[in-house]
């Protein structure tokens, strides 16, 4: 997560520094370095295989997490852009309901892959509220079962299926002056599930359930346009 962050202010500050990217507050790209809240869901929407005994009623939780995201936008108009994101953010599943208290998933990264089209309203003194919508694939890296279910399962492992979902985004670009310098203000809300594969270490799968994801990913920080 480090170098992340350090290849992202690295890249704010040679576009700043750059001249061949000299500021232009109409140019056609513009970066954003943000700071940003994800707050998934997590809970079972569906059980497949219960071969390992959940009890009725059991529920699970993901934990919320905050991470720097690098944002590249491409304004197609002075109203349209494309807009994608990077960022990684690791999150754990624990038990509720019948199972609170438990660990569940330890360690499970996220990256997720995301495009979305935008239309930017202009206002007086170059504030822009806009509203988006796109695809976004959630590739599951490094998941790591957790402490209960390495006792119930020692040896196994768990996986998370990669899914496809859409967004949709709201927010405003705030200027500071007229040399490209903003603030960005953005929220998205994410419709993406995923399934569950718990297997023991001869392979035999012991568990297999639905859940929904599902987070609001809310993002604040500065933005450069050239």
């Amino acid at each position: 997560m480090r170098k992340f962050t350090l290849l992202a202010a690295l890249a704010a500050a040679a576009s700043v520094s750059s001249p061949a990217l000299a500021g232009n507050s109409e140019g056609h790209w513009q970066i954003k370095v943000l700071g940003t809240g994800v707050l998934p869901d997590g809970k079972i929407t569906k059980i497949n295989n219960n071969a390992i005994g959940l009890p009725a009623g059991s529920q699970t939780v993901a934990n919320d997490n905050a991470v720097p995201t690098l944002a590249v936008e491409y304004f197609f108009t002075p109203n349209v852009s494309a807009e994608t994101i990077c960022c990684l953010t690791t999150h754990r599943v624990s038990g509720a309901g019948a199972i609170a208290g438990t660990a569940i998933i330890d360690h499970a990264m996220i990256l997720p892959a995301t495009v979305t089209l935008k239309y930017h309203l202009p206002l007086p003194g170059g504030i822009k509220p806009y509203i988006g919508a796109g695809p976004s694939v959630f590739f599951y890296i490094d998941e790591k079962q957790g402490a209960t279910l390495q006792t119930l399962n020692p040896g196994g492992r768990l996986n998370l299926d990669n899914k496809v979902g859409v967004v949709v985004q709201g927010g405003v670009d705030i200027p500071l002056g007229d040399k490209g310098l903003g603030l960005s203000l953005d929220a998205k809300k994410y419709w993406v599930n995923t399934t569950l594969h718990v297997r023991n270490a001869a392979g035999t799968e012991l568990l297999q359930t639905e859940h929904k994801i599902a987070p609001w990913v809310v993002s604040a920080g500065v933005a450069y346009r050239f």
